[in-house]
């Protein structure tokens, strides 16, 4: 029988391991989506309030935007194993507690919150590393069908964790539905220990800090066009589609008059359609490329915001959440695997990070604000004023444009210059001033300049703080480029890290030299 091809969907789960990581992921996705199912049910039992139940998402979720991109940051630079492990460790403990309160009769709108947060802490601390470890058995080119394979993983839980944890809730009780989650987070901790994540590579370099490598995960967001403009483009259509996340309780409670399962339904209807768009999604992006993927997305899910907002016949809004839950699949794949492809591997924990922080951040935030917005417009009002904001987010399209980083753009080269120097500085030495000299054909200065200006997103990227060119009142052919970095470590990981196209693109600025003529490094460390 032939392989599948690599936009086959299945071709990543021959990998053994991926495969494990895959099954036992989708585990604990499900027991996650259980807990967020019961705890917002819950929470309208406990309290009545429309923002109380919205406030469960942010609770979820908020940890993301507040721990993500240090959690990218040791995912990065420390054992991914361990981290992982310790984290899902400490979740079965936050969630085993909640359990036990919940079934004794103990546990209060303020409790469920707080437990709810301790685990989304842990679910955000162990995340990123995850997200980049799972797909390390993969080839590359076979990344998008893994990342997909993962979505689908998590929208099926979406699927069959609610309309699971609505059968439970209506049949047991909250507290079991908690006590699934806890079994679900040992079934993800067995994993991590059966198929470990691949060990960093060695380095000699220093390793990063926490506050230097987060600095570093942002400085490269901010530079690289392609990061951020995908940062941007998920922030905008994630703050407007949590309306419609976040509203479910109240849609089935208020707006179809509904119990526990009919929210319940409600989410599996999302997740189902998840999954459907998810089977056939590698062939659709092939074909039609991310714009269109992305812009359809937008347009469907606005549109089954409003029906939601307008129609109170239940079978009508459950066939829209089948369509929305394939929208927001197809364009938050999209996205994922649009940044991770577009991230060199010493920051690829941190792009999954910086993701996270932009969607799901926005995703917490978004869920507060339209829960807020409901209690206080109605809640038609506010699924049509988030579908518009979907409708207006979509115009970021010509100015962010999405595309996948090619190889030659993630991939490190080796740096063109050997450090000559009389004797190396201690690793915390600087700041650090560099300068690159240029001695040009006579005439050429105006395209020297234009393409050397292109050199200013790289070095600033890779962990330069200012950065200029200069030239030579008395020798005008000559020109230097300077720039400064934090200290002597910062510096030889900026060296590390530039990638194949800079290395491309110094050529194309060295091929501006005179004849005979070579760049000349300088390097100077403050000492005052």
């Amino acid at each position: 029988m032939a392989a599948p091809s690599p936009t086959s969907l299945w071709s990543p789960l021959r990998q053994p391991a991926f495969r494990g990581l895959w099954l036992c992921g989708g585990v604990f996705f499900i027991g996650n989506g259980m807990q967020s199912m019961a705890a917002a049910w819950l929470m309208v039992e406990l309290s009545g309030s429309s923002f109380l139940a919205a406030l469960v998402q942010t609770a979820v979720f908020m940890p993301m935007f507040l721990l993500a991109l240090p959690a990218g940051v040791l995912a990065d630079t420390t054992d991914r194993r361990r981290l992982i492990s310790g984290a899902l460790l400490a979740q079965a403990g936050a969630c085993a507690l909640l359990t036990l309160l919940v079934l004794l009769g103990w546990g209060g709108p303020a409790s469920v919150l707080l437990l709810v947060f301790v685990c989304g802490c842990c679910t955000a601390v162990l995340t990123p590393a995850w997200n980049s470890s799972v797909i390390d058995p993969v080839p590359r080119d076979e990344w998008p069908q893994a990342i997909t394979a993962v979505s689908i993983a998590y929208n099926a839980a979406r699927a069959v964790g609610p309309t699971l944890a609505g059968l439970v809730f209506a049949r047991l009780g909250a507290g079991w539905v908690f006590a699934v989650t806890v079994a679900s987070t040992l079934v993800m901790w067995d994993a991590i220990r059966r198929w470990p994540p691949r060990a960093h590579p060695p380095s000699k370099l220093p390793a990063e800090r926490l506050w230097g490598g987060t600095l570093s995960g942002l400085r490269f967001a901010w530079h690289s066009r392609l990061i951020l403009a995908q940062l941007v483009r998920v922030m905008a259509f994630s703050a407007a589609g949590s309306a419609l996340w976040a509203l479910l309780p109240v849609i089935a409670q208020r707006q179809l008059g509904t119990g526990a399962q009919g929210f319940g339904l409600l989410m599996g209807c999302l997740g189902t359609g998840a999954v459907g768009v998810g089977l056939i999604l590698g062939r659709l992006r092939a074909r039609f490329g991310l714009e269109k993927i992305v812009g359809v997305a937008g347009v469907v899910f606005a549109a089954a915001m409003l029906v939601a907002a307008l129609t109170h016949v239940a079978d009508v809004v459950y066939v829209a959440m089948l369509f929305a839950g394939a929208a927001w699949m197809s364009a938050m794949s999209t996205f994922n695997t649009a940044t991770q492809a577009s991230a060199p591997q010493w920051v690829r924990s941190r792009a999954v990070a910086m993701h996270m922080v932009a969607a799901l951040g926005a995703f917490a935030l978004g869920s507060a604000f339209w829960g807020a917005a409901s209690d206080i417009l109605g809640l038609a009002p506010t699924l049509i004023a988030a579908a518009a904001l979907m409708g207006a987010g979509l115009l970021l399209a010509r100015p962010m444009p999405l595309r996948m980083g090619a190889l030659h753009e993630v991939t490190q080269a080796t740096p063109w210059d050997e450090l000559f120097i009389e004797a190396e500085p201690l690793p915390e030495a600087g700041p650090v001033a560099v300068e690159v000299g240029y001695r040009i054909v006579p005439g050429t200065d105006a395209a020297f300049l234009d393409t050397i200006s292109r050199m200013k997103a790289p070095r600033r990227r890779d962990g330069a703080t200012f950065w200029r060119v200069y030239k030579d009142l008395g020798e005008p052919s000559r020109y230097v480029e300077r720039f400064i970095v934090e200290s002597w470590a910062d510096y030889l990981h900026q060296r590390a890290r530039a990638t194949m196209a800079d290395q491309a693109l110094e050529t194309e600025v060295r091929a501006f030299l005179a004849p005979g003529e070579t760049a000349s490094m300088s390097h100077y460390i403050a000492e005052r």
